[in-house]
């Protein structure tokens, strides 16, 4: 089958490189020339374990296709994906410009029957809005169906090549059979007729928020559960395995730390909040979720402070880890985002380290912190330390290295990375969630 991706960012790069994959014939196509232009030599330009590979492999082999040429690229095409951003407006809603462009030139290109499959995480109702636009602009015959992504940054290529389901969303039968023939190759048989789901596009678009809201309300849960832990002296690393060991509950996403972020949940979050409470159905436990989640982010920092008495005037303190979660370069609502410039307000003299995302921090966040090429260099002189991201790297540290290659005696935690060891004489060490009697 003959895709065109429109959109060659973190979703449209991943299901075109995916799509060619299964032995279909790509084009992936973007209006920036440079994206493109790097993406024939061979330059990747967001970090995902194994993309590399996948879009170099099909590249090889002919099935994977770059190009500016986005006329072309519909007219050649049987499905076309609808895979460009939709930002967050200063109220919560997503911005669905550059998605009704894209209607627009669909529809001005297309010659023959073509489904318009939208990945763009969208509103509940932008298919509608989608196939009213492209109507209004040609008689060529179309269907536009709903297709989110379920893709964990970090684990994408293993996400797309072995997806616990595929949800579609449309009312045309013909559209239902292409898609299902598109996504066929990753299932068996029977595997393919229960795991791709089909129904209709507004209940596919619901479905991706609530996917999405429902985990950030479970991360919220624990961190607020890890909150209570400390002020009563329970240890939450023991609850959570407690609590998290009921099958009805389970151990993924119950992670406490200092709060989610990323290009996904907090804008999903904000945009399910804006549609209720357009349609006057307000989201109570939705909106304390958004609320909590913000004042989660600054807690390690808060423990700093405390330490310090609130003074931090001139104290050296290190920040390992800027991305919002490990196995990803983006810093989107990372926690860092907050605790470096709070930090810096401060006057704390604040010196950073990430394996992968110190170039997407250092072009998103304008702060006067110093970058160090190593995790072992931002200790040097640190009088306080603060960990955002559970890289594996800092992981494999004992705590007994990290006082001795540091200057002062503060370790915050924010993902309870070590909570396991030993705490060594000389070191004041703090997680999250953890009463007195268990630091």
């Amino acid at each position: 089958m003959k895709v065109c991706v429109i959109g060659s960012g973190y979703v449209g790069l991943v299901a075109g490189a995916g799509f060619a994959e299964i032995g279909h014939e790509v084009i992936c196509a973007d209006i920036s020339e440079q994206k493109i232009a790097n993406l024939k030599n061979g330059i990747v330009p967001i970090y995902e374990p194994g993309l590399d590979v996948l879009c170099a492999r099909n590249a090889s082999a002919g099935r994977l296709h770059f190009s500016t040429d986005i006329p072309a690229g519909i007219q050649a095409s049987d499905i076309v994906f609808i895979a460009v951003g939709t930002p967050e407006r200063e109220d919560g809603s997503a911005d669905l410009s550059a998605v009704l462009q894209v209607a627009g030139l669909i529809a001005s290109n297309i010659a023959k029957y073509t489904v318009v499959a939208c990945k763009s995480t969208v509103p509940v109702g932008t298919n509608a809005l989608v196939t009213e636009k492209i109507a209004s602009l040609t008689d060529v015959p179309f269907a536009v169906v709903s297709n989110p992504e379920f893709l964990r940054e970090g684990e994408a290529v293993q996400d797309f090549m072995n997806p616990p389901r595929v949800v579609i969303g449309t009312t045309d039968r013909r559209a239902e059979e292409m898609m299902r023939d598109l996504y066929a190759p990753l299932y068996g048989y029977y595997e393919a007729r229960r795991n791709i789901i089909c129904m209709d596009p507004r209940s596919a678009e619901m479905t991706k928020y609530t996917a999405n809201a429902f985990l950030a309300t479970r991360i919220t849960f624990i961190n607020e559960i890890a909150n209570l832990c400390e002020a009563v002296g329970a240890d939450v690393t023991a609850v959570r395995v407690g609590a998290g060991m009921d099958p009805r509950i389970g151990m993924q996403f119950f992670q406490p730390g200092c709060g989610y972020g990323g290009s996904c949940f907090p804008k999903d979050v904000q945009a399910l909040i804006k549609i209720a409470r357009e349609h006057t159905c307000p989201l109570d436990v939705l909106q304390a979720v958004d609320d909590t989640n913000d004042r989660q982010k600054l807690i390690p920092l808060n423990k700093v402070r405390a330490r310090f008495r609130g003074r931090l005037e001139g104290v050296k303190v290190a920040v390992w880890g800027l991305a919002f979660k490990a196995e990803t370069d983006d810093v989107r609502e990372s926690p860092a985002n907050y605790i470096v410039p709070a930090l810096i307000e401060d006057g704390a003299d604040v010196c950073v380290h990430d394996p992968i995302a110190m170039e997407s921090f250092r072009r998103l966040v304008e702060s006067r912190c110093r970058f160090a090429p190593t995790a072992r260099e931002a200790l040097a002189g640190a009088q306080a330390l603060i960990l955002v991201t559970d890289w594996q790297e800092y992981r494999e540290w004992r705590l007994s290295d990290i006082r001795d290659a540091m200057a002062g005696r503060v370790v915050v935690d924010g993902r309870n990375v070590w909570a396991a060891q030993d705490i060594p004489e000389g070191l004041d060490y703090d997680g999250i969630g953890r009463g007195t009697l268990h630091r």
